[in-house]
């Protein structure tokens, strides 16, 4: 079968799947996402929480999930990740590394790439990494929600992601606040401390800030400026 041949059927599986899952319950969906793709799937996670790790588990207990080492995270958010590598010990944690370490990237580019061209540092040290590592894969997992903001208030619980070029699938995407609490609070998530502190949409750290009371999470992520995505989700 040709690339092109595959990529088709990748197409038309998202599209048959979209239809047939517009409203399933996040365990339905990671459960079709698993019988149909198997080890050939991976979910990512920017360790803010174990919310959709802990989903994934129970139906693929050694399930791969990826990381983006950035480079850039808080200490907070690299404790996460090696505590949610304790707590899941059958999962697979692949950290998707950038072409250069920052101290490269500082010699190429300038310092504080991330202070004056945000699009390029998340493209360099983001949105890069993550094509290289999806490229392996044939499905993606994602932790998207309809009310995180309003460009992802059309998110469909499973999608074809055409920048990437492999089936996207969003299981919590229908969630409310209100469901995802109760899901953290309920199971006794892992959850990063850098939450508690303010910090309700967490990315790199330089580009991270503290949110104020009642205001839009993701308004503490690169504050002041008007990118509101990294490029990964569009």
């Amino acid at each position: 079968m040709t690339a092109a041949a595959s990529t088709e059927q990748l197409k038309a599986t998202a599209a048959e799947a979209g239809r047939r899952l517009a409203d399933a319950s996040a365990e339905e969906a990671l459960r079709w996402a698993v019988e149909r793709f198997g080890d050939d799937l991976i979910v990512a996670s920017n360790m803010q929480d174990a919310v959709l790790i802990d989903l994934a588990v129970k139906v693929k207990p050694d399930v791969s999930v990826l990381f983006l080492d950035t480079g850039y995270h808080f200490a907070e958010t690299i404790g996460t990740r090696d505590a949610v590598d304790t707590v899941y010990p059958h999962i697979r944690i692949v950290n998707a590394l950038p072409e250069q370490t920052v101290a490269e990237q500082d010699s190429e580019y300038g310092p504080k790439l991330h202070d004056r061209d945000p699009n390029k540092c998340c493209h360099l040290r983001k949105v890069v990494p993550l094509r290289a590592t999806l490229a392996r894969y044939s499905c993606w997992v994602t932790g998207v929600r309809r009310v995180d903001a309003p460009t992802r208030a059309n998110t469909p619980i499973v999608g074809w992601d055409e920048r990437n070029g492999l089936v996207k699938v969003n299981p919590i995407a229908a969630w409310t606040d209100e469901e995802f609490d109760d899901y953290l609070s309920r199971n006794g998530i892992l959850q990063n401390p850098l939450v508690g502190e303010g910090y309700l949409s967490i990315g790199c750290a330089p580009c991270t800030a503290k949110v104020a009371p009642g205001a839009d999470p993701r308004s503490g992520r690169w504050a002041g400026q008007s990118k509101t995505e990294c490029g990964l989700h569009g």
